[in-house]
């Protein structure tokens, strides 16, 4: 089987795993903002005190604390007092369209092919290496897997891609590709897999993660690694456009007004 099935949640391991950069809180802040506006953290979630998101992370607990307070400010958490008190995700789907909307008009289109060609090298290089190695318990554990998975809502939808390609990596049998994959999932996953709130998006993903299982239960290396980067290369093209449509909206607005 793979090796990171049992009760481990990928997309909330990328939210907090260590901070490669210096441990600023305007990154911290980043990529909380990104969790909680994709549903991965979810509405009334506890997160972490400060100590605990220090260590975490990797940064400072004064980092945390800022990052923390940034994130109330703008409305994405409640911090409550007393016994069960803490920081507690407040999800609002107007704040965090909002938000997403300027995620993606701030990131330039530079950036997000550089990472996605970043991040098809790593996914087509796990896939491959996964079909060369996978036994049948594994493969059978993908399918499993993805039987499971809820895909009712973007956010899961979103922690279903984040486990597959992680177990995928796992099965790679190359722990750098494992812990490249979780690195490139609180970079940029968030991003490339925005287009999962559209439900059609949501069911042709599926589709091409059992066309991918397929190929590495057949052993099919090339086939694998095709579908692998694929599908990075179609969740990127969903955010162009989606950047182009938010770019053509924004100047009519600025038109209206002038």
């Amino acid at each position: 089987m793979a090796q990171v099935s049992a009760g481990v949640d990928p997309a909330r391991s990328a939210v907090f795993a260590p901070l490669s950069d210096i441990g600023r809180a305007e990154i911290v802040e980043r990529r909380l903002q990104d969790a909680i506006t994709s549903g991965v953290l979810h509405d009334g979630e506890r997160l972490p005190s400060e100590s605990q998101l220090g260590r975490r992370l990797g940064v400072a607990v004064v980092t945390a604390r800022e990052a923390l307070e940034a994130l109330r400010d703008a409305g994405l958490i409640e911090t409550r007092r007393g016994r069960d008190g803490g920081s507690f995700v407040t999800f609002d789907p107007d704040t965090a369209r909002r938000f997403t909307d300027e995620r993606i008009r701030a990131v330039s289109r530079v950036e997000l092919r550089d990472a996605s060609m970043h991040y098809a090298a790593i996914a087509g290089m796990a896939a491959e290496l996964a079909a060369d190695r996978a036994g049948e318990d594994d493969v059978q554990g993908l399918r499993e897997l993805e039987e499971q998975e809820d895909l009712s809502t973007a956010g899961g939808a979103r922690r279903a891609v984040a486990r597959f390609q992680l177990e995928v990596a796992a099965l790679s049998q190359s722990p750098r590709l494992v812990r490249e994959e979780l690195r490139l999932q609180a970079e940029i996953g968030s991003l490339i897999w925005l287009g999962l709130r559209e439900e059609d998006n949501r069911m042709r993903s599926r589709a091409a993660r059992q066309a991918e299982v397929d190929a590495i239960g057949a052993a099919d290396t090339e086939a694998a690694r095709a579908i692998a980067v694929r599908r990075i290369a179609g969740g990127v093209e969903w955010l162009l456009d989606e950047k182009s449509r938010l770019e053509t909206a924004a100047e009519a607005v600025a038109s209206a007004r002038a």
